[in-house]
């Protein structure tokens, strides 16, 4: 379990750019780290509250919060992009794939990539990417909630390491909890959704789980249905 300090409700006023926000705290408007560059657009509406992580004794940030969680009707979405590697190296060391890995490490080179987690299990030796998910509609989550290159790129590079005989896992992490399925967005990134769907094809693992999240944590835990194929005729 990933565990914030120092947390602080607020109320989110606005966003002039990607790296910081406006947040009502204690009756005053504070200047907020915003810790996803993400739209993020369905989340941060004005008036909805937010959880903030305040940093009181670093003199070396230029703000004195941070942005982490914010309210989404009844469903609390942790919006850290940074906290995904962190659960789920977690999970991985407390046997999430079924075994305790011989080895794990983190941000390991691979031909043009680094992915986020190497590991060696059974025998066999693997390249895990990890994705956050903090985009929801409808009950469903899904990723990417902004056309991602880079993403694009990890994908054919994972296809490349299962050629060349390790195992390849894209994790998405669900920062929240209660969703119904997972799906790639198709009307957002078509280009992105097409490589996921044939990075299964090519033997990639795909996986899925949601977070319990509250306002001071959050944890990877159940495993979501995965929807790679578009419902709608339209795609």
């Amino acid at each position: 379990m990933a565990e914030y300090e120092e947390m602080v409700p607020g109320i989110f006023l606005n966003r002039p750019n990607r790296f910081i926000a406006y947040v009502k705290i204690a009756g005053e408007e504070k200047i907020c780290h915003v810790k996803n560059t993400g739209r993020c657009r369905e989340l941060l509406v004005p008036g909805t509250t937010v959880w903030c992580q305040h940093h009181p004794s670093s003199a070396n940030r230029k703000t004195e919060y941070s942005l982490i969680a914010v309210k989404k009707g009844e469903r609390l979405i942790n919006m850290d992009s940074q906290i995904p590697n962190q659960v789920a190296l977690e999970w991985l060391q407390a046997g999430g794939l079924g075994a305790v890995p011989q080895i794990i490490r983190r941000e390991v080179k691979f031909d043009n990539s680094r992915f986020d987690l190497y590991f060696e299990m059974a025998g066999k030796k693997a390249f895990m990417e990890v994705k956050g998910v903090t985009l929801e509609e409808d009950n469903l989550a899904k990723f990417p909630d902004a056309p991602t290159a880079r993403g694009n790129k990890h994908l054919l590079e994972l296809q490349k390491a299962v050629r060349q005989g390790y195992e390849g896992y894209i994790l998405f992490v669900i920062q929240m909890a209660g969703v119904l399925q997972f799906s790639p967005n198709w009307q957002t990134d078509p280009a992105f959704s097409r490589q996921l769907c044939q990075a299964a094809q090519a033997g990639v693992q795909i996986l899925a789980r949601e977070c319990h999240v509250t306002p001071t944590s959050i944890q990877l835990s159940d495993p979501v249905p995965i929807q790679l194929e578009p419902i709608s005729n339209v795609i």
